[in-house]
């Protein structure tokens, strides 16, 4: 039997890309699949929700892209972090942290 992929909780892929592009800077098909690999193959980003996330995260100014070339030797917008995207994904780990305890109590209780 294969691992079961898990859905992404509405909100919770704007944390992942921040925090992954907090590491470093990533092409889209590398962030999907960095999210991938750092999850240990649970969480899979398609494209139809990856792309307007990043467009999304790029108008509120936290993250920017700049044109490259990719590993596999094709052009592509790779993503960085801005100093407003730092602030947001320090915040937004934090709020994290406060929900999932919450949600761990609530399963817990008797």
């Amino acid at each position: 039997m294969g691992r079961k992929r898990a859905d992404l909780l509405q909100g919770t892929l704007d944390l992942l890309v921040l925090r992954v592009l907090s590491r470093e800077d990533l092409h889209g098909w590398g962030l999907s699949k960095r999210i991938r690999q750092l999850s240990g193959d649970v969480l899979e980003v398609n494209q139809g929700s990856l792309y307007p996330a990043l467009y999304r995260l790029r108008d509120r100014g936290l993250i920017e892209g700049s044109w490259g070339i990719s590993p596999e030797g094709r052009r592509a917008r790779f993503y960085r972090l801005t100093r407003a995207g730092q602030k947001e994904v320090d915040a937004e780990q934090e709020n994290w942290r406060l929900f999932t305890a919450a949600v761990e109590r609530v399963l817990v209780a008797d």
